[in-house]
C-alpha cells in the first residue's frame, strides 16, 4: 500500500483549518499589494475544500484554496501589474517556477510560483481578452495538502 508520502511527494502536515485559511488569504493580499493595479477584485475569500491525493484517503486531507480575479481595467495596467509581480515574487519569499506564456491558444502569460517557507502554491494568468471578455488577471493561491485537527486519522 503506497503512503501518503507517495502519492503527494510529502507528509501532510497536522494543521488548524483556519491558520492555513488566514495564512493562504494573507499570502494572496500581498499578491494583490505586489500587483498594485487598482482595479476591482471579485469576493469570495479562502475556501477549504478535500486535497485529492489519489487515493481512498481523500477525505483525511484538506486544502485551502483562494482564487480571485483583478479586472474593470485595461491591458496596459494589468501587463504593468504582471511585471511588477514578477519582480516582487522573488524578493517576498516566492520561488517563480515558471514565467511565460501558458498553452492556450491567446497565449496568455502566466507566472507559476512556490513560497519557500509555507509551500503554497499561486498559479497567476493575465487573460488579455483577445477571445472577446474583458481582460482580468485571474489569481489562484493553493495550500499545501495538510489534515485539520478534528480530522481523524484513519
Amino acid at each position: 500500500m503506497d503512503s501518503d508520502e507517495n502519492k503527494l511527494g510529502y507528509e501532510p502536515a497536522v494543521r488548524d483549518k483556519q491558520e492555513v485559511e488566514d495564512e493562504v488569504g494573507s499570502l494572496s493580499s500581498r499578491v494583490l499589494e505586489m500587483l498594485r493595479v487598482k482595479g476591482q477584485v471579485t469576493e469570495p475569500g479562502p475556501m477549504t475544500n478535500f486535497c485529492d491525493t489519489g487515493g481512498d484517503d481523500t477525505p483525511r486531507y484538506r486544502v485551502v484554496a483562494h482564487p480571485w480575479s483583478l479586472y474593470g481595467v485595461d491591458n496596459n495596467a494589468l501587463g504593468k501589474g504582471m511585471d511588477r509581480l514578477a519582480d516582487q515574487l522573488p524578493k517576498k519569499g516566492w520561488k517563480v517556477v515558471r514565467h511565460g506564456p501558458d498553452s492556450s491558444k491567446n497565449r496568455n502569460l502566466e507566472i507559476v510560483a512556490v513560497h519557500t517557507k509555507t509551500h503554497t502554491h499561486l498559479e497567476v494568468t493575465w487573460m488579455k481578452g483577445q477571445d472577446g471578455h474583458e481582460p482580468l488577471i485571474s489569481v489562484d493561491v493553493t495550500s499545501r495538502c495538510f489534515r485539520d485537527d478534528d480530522t481523524p486519522s484513519g
